[in-house]
Parts: structure tokens; sequence; C-alpha cells
């Protein structure tokens, strides 16, 4: 099968790509982000090709993969096909609501040709999507291999853009813990906090504050840190999160959208309670096998829930029953 889609989001693209189908990516001279063509921080495999967007309209495709609103206009405008009616489409639905929570629409619910599929239960939860059918297919993350230590005592975390996206992703709640304890910031655009930390008195950040690594870099720093710090409140659920869990680390997370239902009980600490996450901070340095069993634990359960052959095959089976009604 051919899927014509957009780099939009590299962790999620990263799993899908490792399925049988070929891939086909819009690619322009500027490489920007409705051009942006194959990864350069993730190694993806030979059957992901690029397209110039001026070749588009020549290219065949079975089924095109929708992620941001504006792609149905740049499929009819690149392709000539129009998205649930010449060409099977799905709008793949990352985000949680971007306007109030529950009553927020989605930009697709005034259709019911175009599927809405979201990454958790609780985005599903979460839009009110109208008249578009719509599904659930859960992430599934390529396993990194355990790779946990914990020699560095200090905790580690992953966000991106953390100034401009603010509360959204818990920033304050980040520098709330790293005015009491050493924490290690990796991501897009981390190196902005050091300003915002100085101002607050948190000083010795800049060695801690890890600009936009390699995915095989990241995944070699991770798991020397004690434990995995996630405080986002209002996020779909972090990719970051679930590689962290493989790598073997246990978590500390804040009690918000997916994060209770993706952590089990024994992988760590789920709460809206910081003093209580920071308590449990304390335990592990102190007793560090104690962290190793967690991180175990987390690790089992991901393998479990986020396995790469289970997101496969739920997406063979949507793609092909596409197809299938489609050609009747």
């Amino acid at each position: 099968m051919r899927i014509l889609m957009w780099h939009v989001h590299g962790s999620w693209t990263t799993s899908l790509v490792q399925g049988r189908h070929e891939i086909l990516l819009p690619v322009d001279a500027q490489r920007g982000p409705d051009g942006r063509g194959r990864a350069r921080t993730w190694e993806w495999p030979a059957h992901v090709h690029e397209v110039p967007v001026e070749r588009l309209r020549h290219e065949a495709f079975d089924v095109v993969l929708l992620q941001r609103p504006h792609e149905l206009r740049l499929c009819r405008s690149w392709t000539g096909r129009e998205p649930g009616l010449d060409v099977p489409a799905f709008y793949v639905e990352h985000n949680t609501p971007g306007g109030a929570a529950a009553t927020t629409r989605h930009p697709l619910a005034e259709q019911r040709r175009i599927p809405v599929v979201h990454v958790t239960g609780f985005n599903q939860l979460m839009w009110d999507s109208g008249r578009a059918p719509t599904t659930v297919v859960e992430h599934g993350v390529v396993d990194p291999g355990y790779r946990y230590t914990g020699a560095d005592p200090t905790l580690a975390s992953v966000v991106n853009e953390p100034v401009r996206r603010g509360r959204v992703v818990g920033t304050d709640l980040l520098l709330r813990v790293a005015a009491r304890r050493p924490v290690a910031v990796y991501g897009m655009g981390v190196s902005a906090l050091a300003e915002t930390a100085a101002s607050m008195g948190i000083t010795g950040w800049g060695s801690r504050l890890h600009d936009d690594l390699p995915q095989h870099e990241l995944l070699q720093r991770l798991p020397r840190h004690r434990a995995y710090l996630h405080v986002c409140r209002w996020t779909s659920l972090g990719l970051s999160l679930i590689e962290a869990m493989l790598l073997g680390m246990p978590v500390l997370a804040v009690d918000s959208t997916e994060a209770s239902a993706a952590i089990p009980a024994g992988a760590g600490l789920v709460s809206t309670d910081l003093d209580a996450l920071l308590e449990r901070a304390d335990h592990w340095q102190d007793h560090p096998d104690d962290a190793r069993e967690a991180g175990l634990v987390a690790r089992r359960h991901a393998l479990e829930r986020y396995g790469l052959a289970r997101f496969l095959d739920d997406w063979d089976q949507l793609l092909e029953g596409a197809i299938s009604c489609g050609s009747r």
C-alpha cells in the first residue's frame, strides 16, 4: 500500500514507517513545515520516499493520512484529489483540544467521510468530534532496549519549546523542581530556560540543558539519570515518556490527561502533589535499587501496552478496511 502523509511528528512517524507500507512524504526546497521530507534526526527505512511537491499530482497512492486541518487543502491543491472522496483518508489527531476542555469542536466534526483517529482515549473523550467517526490507535514505540543505569542521581525531563509553551507543558513546575534538586532537560529550545531560571535564582543549569539532540544520543543519555520527570499539564501523551519507560526508567508524573492510564502502579508515582513527587525522588536517590525495580515495572508495561507490533497491526486493520470499502 502507498500512503501519502506529511512529516509532522517525527517520533510518531518513526513508529509508523516501521510497517510494511510505502510512505510518500512531500518535500520542497525550503524543507519547511509542509515539505519537510525525511527525518534528519531519526533513521527511517528505504521505503520512505520524498516526493517533490510539484510531482505529487502524478504520483499514485492508496490512502492519505492527514494530521493538520490545512492538509485537506494541500491534498486537493497538490494532488488534485479530494480526501475521503477521491482517495480514502484518515485524520490523525495527536493533540488535546486547544480551547475549552470538553467543548472544543474538532476541525473535522461536520463531516463523516474521514474518520478521526485519536492517539489516546483521553483525547477521544475530550474532543467534540461531532458527526465524524472516531477511533483510538494508541501509540506504539520502537523498543530501544533496556539501558537503565541510574548512575546519575539527577532527574531527566524531555520537553520541546518550554518557554513558548509555558504552563501547558508544566514549565513552571519544572522550574519549581529545579529549584530544589538538579534536573537535566532535553528537547527543542530548552536552552532558553537558562535566562528564566537565572531570574528565579536557579543557577548552574547551563550544563544540564540539552537542545535538540539526535535521537540515538538522547536514548543513550536518558537512562543514565535516576528517574524520568513528566510535568505536562495539557498535552497528549508524550512519546518521550513511553521511551523512558522502555529504557527501564522509573517515572514521576503529574497526574493529568493520559498519564494515570499510561503509568501502572509500581512504575513510579503519578500525582497532582509536587511535594509527593519530590519525596519519591528523594527516596530513589537514597535507595537506587527501588528505583531500578520501578523501572523494570515501567518497561514491562510499556512493552505490553505500547509495543510496536500492536500499533502496526492496528493501523494495518484500519488501512486495509478503508481500501476494502473503497473498492466496493
